[in-house]
């Protein structure tokens, strides 16, 4: 099994910048990927970034030059960075991790942008 942990959300203004955090313990290794979600009332949880063990990261195109998704191996722990945030990005931001083909979830933290 695999915990994680999510901190980091709150309320922030139109144009402001939050930094997520995921702290990931537990079974971790063999975690291949891991990413951060978010779902907005009455929408489906949709992909924000990830970074694959390798390194290489993925973000969906509405946060492209905005987020930036990082990692700590030795905290274990992934980041959200979040810049010249809209009203629009406000959700639960859940953290993800994938390992032999199951997910496992965090239990999201809440980022409310105010414009």
């Amino acid at each position: 099994q695999v915990q994680l942990v999510e901190s980091g959300g709150g309320l922030v203004q139109a144009g402001g910048s939050r930094k997520l955090s995921c702290a990931a313990s537990g079974s971790i290794s063999g975690i291949s990927a891991m990413g951060w979600y978010r779902q907005a009332p009455g929408k489906q949880r949709e992909l924000v970034a990830a970074i694959i063990r390798g390194g290489s990261t993925n973000y969906a195109d509405s946060v492209k030059g905005r987020f930036t998704i990082s990692r700590d191996n030795a905290k274990n722990t992934v980041y959200l960075q979040m810049n010249s945030l809209r009203p629009e990005d406000t959700g639960v931001y859940y953290c993800n991790a994938f390992q032999r083909s199951y997910n496992f979830w965090g239990q999201g933290t809440q980022v409310t942008v105010s414009s």
